[in-house]
């Protein structure tokens, strides 16, 4: 498990993310659903490789995403940190959150 404080830096370095009942959660926004799948897909195969993944959902150009570590007991580790970590290099600096 991480602690508060691995969680506090992460956040002050990555404000789109929020930590709210146990999971990092962020919205993306795309220009379109190709997009949007495109950049799950890219994900898919860094998740796939960290054995870690994510609780998502899709609906056309946004990406609903939770992180939360299971074998852990639903709260957030630094796998999760991690994995956040590469969905924002991915998605850019532009996608930004809902407000």
């Amino acid at each position: 498990m991480s602690d508060n404080a691995d969680i506090a830096g992460f956040l002050r370095d990555n404000p789109a993310w929020k930590h709210r009942d146990n999971t990092l959660a962020r919205t993306f926004r795309f220009d379109d659903f190709v997009q949007a799948f495109g950049w799950m897909s890219s994900v898919a195969l860094v998740a796939e490789r960290m054995g870690h993944h994510p609780d998502w959902r899709n609906v056309w150009a946004t990406v609903e995403v939770k992180l939360s570590t299971h074998d852990a007991g639903d709260v957030v580790t630094q796998r999760d940190l991690d994995l956040a970590t590469e969905m924002g290099r991915i998605a850019g600096p532009d996608k930004s959150p809902d407000s």
